[in-house]
């Protein structure tokens, strides 16, 4: 009997967050070297095919799991965010709690962004949970900014927010690459550059 496409969706979502949840929890027991796609299967008691239909490769589930979380809290975290008076507020406190975020994850951030680094020239959808939303925070902020005045309107915010997510990118490879890095720190001077320039 031909499952409806609803409860087909609900069993594969269901099927992928198992995966990437006993992955996540071998990660962090083991250590993220430390753990096979092989050892992930027998964990979660699937057949290593079914693993391998869903996420290629350990960076994936690491993926999945990021952006399942990000897409989770985001709505608390924009409704918090709408509260303070002006949109740079909301950008740095945004950058903030992205920074505790990192520092939390530090270990597994390297895999990660090396793993969405190669994934650029894919043409994932706007809604493709593959993507982190993070271009979609961003333009919105920015298009809040330049309907309030606060930010010139002659720049297309999907533009900006790009520019934006890549700063954002840099800020995070330098913290990685720095042991000694203050990560707060370093979003602070790079949201200062993005919405002031060089110019004195």
């Amino acid at each position: 009997m031909k499952q409806p496409e609803g409860r087909r969706e609900r069993k594969r979502q269901h099927t992928m967050n198992h995966l990437a949840d006993t992955a996540w929890e071998m990660f962090e027991a083991k250590g993220y070297d430390n753990v096979t796609m092989e050892a992930i299967a027998e964990a979660a008691d699937v057949a290593k095919g079914t693993l391998y239909k869903h996420f290629p490769v350990k960076e994936a589930l690491l993926r999945h799991r990021f952006h399942r979380e990000l897409a989770e809290g985001m709505p608390d975290i924009l409704a918090e965010l709408a509260a303070l008076p002006t949109i740079a507020e909301r950008l740095r406190e945004f950058l903030e709690r992205s920074a505790d975020w990192s520092i939390r994850y530090r270990q597994h951030l390297g895999p990660y962004l090396a793993f969405r680094m190669n994934e650029m020239g894919i043409p994932y959808d706007v809604d493709s949970p593959h993507r982190s939303g993070m271009d979609r925070i961003f333009s919105g902020l920015i298009t809040n900014g330049q309907e309030s005045g606060e930010f010139r309107p002659d720049i297309d915010a999907t533009t900006a927010a790009h520019y934006l997510e890549f700063l954002y990118l840099a800020a995070l490879l330098r913290w990685l690459s720095a042991v000694e890095a203050d990560l707060h720190a370093e979003f602070d001077t790079m949201l200062d550059l993005f919405l002031k320039g060089l110019t004195p």
